[in-house]
């Protein structure tokens, strides 16, 4: 990212028509570079999301010792070092502004016999690893973090690691996932036990792979065993378009008027689906065209038109499988008829930015009537009128692409626009959004 914030103003240029094909899912799109990774001989990943992040995770997979390229035909082939055949990095590991590669990553490296540095940019140095810094810990593996728990910090192996029984104490995939891949090269068999279901990529794609893993209800929690020294297989993976990115685009045709567009492949893992749900709740026409699995997760194309949305209040336990998009729903809220409440929310406090205060700030700039509580924001909709807009400020985004892209779509639903002050951090998740914008409200 360069030093020079790009900021852009989002204005109304009437309704969102047509079809549009949104990039590769991020979280399966990691998973499937590390995986391919970890098994032995050549995997094939078709749709992957070329965004900062991934492409953070697949130099960290080269630095450990895998082989991976992006052939002409756009497909990227991954010679993997086979579980336990990570190599010790000769540099310190940068992981940009990506969480999910430090915090999954970090597991890899827990149980293999090396030792890594990671490193971040500022958004990312800021966020807590305490949450996989302790089962990690409880495994073997020796962490030396920075005060606050956070980057730089170092993680050495253990080699043989320990297997654990490990209950989550807050719902993150993030955290069950670095303690299922430290136990992919752990002898004997890891336990993860999830109070509250968080997306399951991870198990459905080391099943894909071969990896031993059983998943059982017991008393109303998931528990996951996985038994280590694995043995991962080569696979083609097709990766389906990623839910969070839909979102902008989805909420975007809801709020406004005439819109009418059918978007491609997106996926729609139950785990990720909330927000679906949530805006369906609040009287949006979202349809499933064409449903089928595409690599063990559930696809299908949406066709959304402009509806006449309702203020609800969410249930708290639908947080886990729509954390990232409660930014853009917001968005929704602040367009719908009466009022939306969303409780539970403490973890968008310690995303890229604390998201709750920056999504009240940047909506009551644009004119509308946001509350924040502790644990959530209380909004009261326009009734489907535009949004004033920001004439005379810019968004703060706080380097937050979610803040970025969710007021760039309030921008679309506003009377005078929004300007957002920069659009640079958009490109770590999706770098042609502002090219689809062009080519859906033109």
């Amino acid at each position: 990212m360069s030093n020079t914030p790009s900021p852009r103003r989002f204005c109304n240029n009437g309704p969102l028509k047509g079809r549009l094909r949104i990039p590769g899912d991020k979280s399966i799109s990691h998973r499937a570079l590390m995986f391919a990774a970890l098994a032995v001989g050549t995997s094939e990943i078709r749709g992957l999301l070329e965004g900062e992040d991934v492409l953070a995770t697949a130099a960290a997979m080269r630095a450990m010792g895998a082989s991976i390229a992006r052939g002409d035909d756009g497909v990227w082939r991954v010679q993997g070092v086979g579980v336990g055949g990570l190599l010790q990095p000769e540099a310190a590991l940068d992981m940009g502004n990506s969480g999910t590669s430090t915090r999954l990553l970090m597991g890899l490296v827990a149980s293999h016999g090396i030792s890594a540095c990671f490193t971040g940019d500022a958004s990312l140095s800021r966020r807590p690893m305490g949450r996989v810094i302790e089962p990690l810990s409880q495994m073997g593996a020796s962490v030396e973090a920075s005060p606050g728990g956070t980057l730089p910090l170092m993680v050495r192996g253990a080699l043989p690691a320990v297997p654990i029984a490990y209950r989550l104490p807050v719902a993150s995939a993030q955290v069950k996932s670095a303690v299922m891949l430290a136990g992919l090269n752990t002898p004997g068999v890891t336990t993860v036990i999830e109070p509250v279901a968080t997306r399951d990529h991870s198990e459905r794609m080391l099943k894909g792979f071969g990896a031993e893993l059983w998943v059982e209800e017991v008393g109303g929690e998931r528990v996951i065993r996985i038994r280590g020294e694995a043995d991962l297989k080569p696979q083609h993976i097709e990766v389906p378009g990623d839910p969070s990115s839909g979102a902008f685009f989805i909420v975007a045709a809801l709020v406004v008027p005439g819109s009418d567009i059918v978007i491609e492949n997106v996926g729609l893992n139950p785990t990720r689906a909330g927000l679906i749900a949530v805006l369906r709740q609040m009287g949006g026409s979202i349809e499933e065209l064409n449903r089928r699995e595409v690599g063990g997760e559930p696809v299908a194309d949406l066709r959304v038109r402009h509806s006449a949305l309702t203020g609800v209040e969410v249930d708290p336990a639908i947080a886990p499988s729509m954390i990232d998009e409660f930014p853009v729903l917001f968005v929704a809220a602040a367009l719908a008829q009466g009022t939306t409440t969303t409780s539970g929310l403490d973890e968008l406090r310690v995303k890229e930015s604390d998201r709750l205060s920056a999504m009240a700030a940047a909506l009551t700039g644009a004119g509308a009537r946001v509350e924040e509580r502790e644990d959530g924001l209380v909004i009261t909709g326009t009734g489907g009128e535009p949004l004033r807009g920001s004439a005379n400020n810019r968004v703060k985004t706080h380097l937050d692409h979610r803040i970025a892209m969710s007021m760039a779509m309030a921008g679309l639903a506003s009377r005078d626009g929004i300007e957002v002050d920069d659009t640079r951090p958009i490109a770590t998740s999706f770098p042609n959004f502002i090219a689809l914008i062009e080519g859906t409200n033109a």
